[in-house]
């Protein structure tokens, strides 16, 4: 199956309007089709355990009919909520120009329904945060890094009110596949009349300017504007320094293969990056 479509996973916390408009411009960008997923996860009940040894349940028969009547009327509510989400972002990215706009709403684990679409899904759209977390916390959901472990598919993580990028900085370590990842931005659409930056923190020496020259080589043979910037220091800093001076719109950066993926991710390096992220960053595999 070819992957056509972008996926955007809302959940009804305060970022959900960012994750609407972040896949309105992916989809706008790409002309590609727009899917939003909302995924119901199983959450507790004690309908589900067994109380027949529990103390001072002389009713429990009664108890347990009221308990699931209890889960269904929630049970309902959830899926009516759901829908009308689904509906107001629907309504809102076609406003923003979205292209081919529909709407699923499913029951189980959010991980598994994504992993279940990966194969036609081209760009997933999440947001940094959940509905069970403040947005102002300076931290990453848990979902969003088992997705990048699990996922090989571009993750478009959007972290606050959305407006179309006009520019881009790539994260860059010089490695073979981030060459890849490299190779997966010129070869599409997403990025390229935005002009770029491809920034590698890293010793000023000849082995690593020859690097940079490279992957700006492969991004302008495909007709991007990219210039290389070979900076000294730490990592975190001179990446956060350097998008305050360039005034940067969206961030990229690469999660490079199963062996380093846990470290890309859980390492306080990466991880300080995403959560404290005040624009989009776009994760590639």
């Amino acid at each position: 199956m070819t992957k056509q479509q972008i996926t955007a996973c809302i959940d009804g916390s305060a970022i959900s309007n960012a994750v609407c408009d972040t896949a309105a411009w992916a989809s706008r960008t790409l002309d590609a089709p727009l899917t939003f997923l909302r995924v119901l996860e199983k959450s507790y009940s004690p309908a589900k355990e067994d109380l027949s040894g529990a103390i001072g349940l002389g009713s429990r028969e009664h108890l347990l009919d009221e308990l699931t009547v209890l889960d269904e009327q929630r049970n309902k509510l959830a899926v009516k909520h759901g829908k009308h989400l689904l509906d107001d972002a629907q309504q809102r990215a076609e406003a923003a120009g979205a292209v081919m706009v529909t709407g699923e709403q499913r029951h189980g684990e959010l991980l598994d329904s994504l992993l279940a679409w990966e194969d036609k899904t081209r760009l997933y759209v999440v947001g940094r945060l959940g509905d069970d977390h403040e947005q102002q916390q300076q931290t990453v959901g848990s979902q969003v890094e088992n997705m990048v472990r699990a996922i090989h598919t571009p993750i478009l993580m959007a972290t606050g009110k959305f407006s179309a990028p006009s520019n881009y900085m790539l994260a860059y370590d010089g490695s073979e596949t981030a060459d890849k990842a490299i190779d997966d931005i010129a070869n599409s659409p997403l990025l390229a009349n935005l002009p770029g930056h491809v920034v590698m923190v890293a010793n000023d020496s000849s082995e690593n300017q020859g690097r940079l020259e490279h992957a700006c080589e492969l991004l302008t043979n495909k007709g991007h504007q990219v210039q290389p910037h070979l900076l000294q220091g730490d990592v975190i800093d001179c990446l956060m320094d350097f998008q305050n001076s360039f005034n940067i719109e969206l961030k990229v950066m690469g999660a490079y293969g199963h062996s380093r993926i846990r470290e890309f991710i859980v390492g306080s390096h990466t991880t300080k990056i995403l959560a404290t992220s005040t624009i989009p960053v776009l994760i590639l595999r």
